[in-house]
């Protein structure tokens, strides 16, 4: 008799997430806010977002994802859109998965004050509360409504592989969610990287986190 070594198999039911970070945006000016939508910063990607973007379509389009999520922001949609084209599929917006709302420094303030160790920036991350920064949300909120979105589109899509393009905040959120690690541990992921969770109800696995190999060169 032999045996192989354990592999993973999503539970029946389960969703297998694939994270998706948009590509690199717009750089911000200093007193001009970028395109506003709903309080957010909304500003378009970049030629190397573009790039990072057709290199996520390509990384992917061999697998076998049945749906496409976005959110409200439309770097996402850009980042998703050649993939999308390579599947023929619609992107679906999901309204709980857009960046973390900055309050006073969305808009673009939110890079320089990070950049100038503004106190509130510092405390943010000292405290892993997002909600240090002026009129921003809380933490708790951004995880709630982040797992929220997650577990909607897993009783949406039982037994399916799922892309998902959000933002690094909402990364960050579901990844500290799936392992119970402090709130800013997987904070930083790059733009146009892949992590993987897995959900199953209540039930969250992470199964791979700033997959960056198809980005060699952008």
């Amino acid at each position: 008799m032999s045996g192989r070594q354990h592999r993973f198999v999503p539970p029946k039911g389960a969703v297998d997430l694939l994270l998706i970070r948009h590509g690199e945006t717009q750089e911000a000016v200093r007193g001009q806010k970028f395109p506003m939508v709903d309080g957010h910063g909304d500003p378009s990607l970049l030629a190397v977002g573009e790039a990072q973007a057709l290199r996520v379509g390509e990384r992917l389009k061999a697998e076998p994802i049945t749906a496409i999520y976005v959110t409200k922001m439309v770097r996402t949609h850009q980042t998703a859109a050649p993939l999308a084209g390579h599947l023929g599929l619609e992107r679906r917006v999901d309204p709980d998965l857009h960046e973390v709302f900055l309050g006073d420094w969305d808009g673009g303030e939110y890079r320089f004050r990070a950049a100038e160790n503004d106190p509130a920036f510092v405390r943010a991350k000292e405290r892993q509360e997002w909600g240090e920064i002026p009129g921003a949300e809380t933490t708790a909120q951004l995880q709630a409504r982040v797992k929220r979105g997650l577990q909607r589109i897993a009783a949406a899509h039982a037994d399916e592989l799922v892309a998902v393009v959000v933002h690094g905040g909402v990364v960050s959120a579901a990844l500290a969610v799936a392992t119970g690690s402090p709130a800013f541990a997987f904070n930083g992921a790059n733009n146009g990287s892949i992590s993987r969770i897995v959900v199953h109800g209540e039930r969250m696995i992470l199964r791979g986190f700033n997959d960056v190999s198809h980005l060699d060169g952008v």
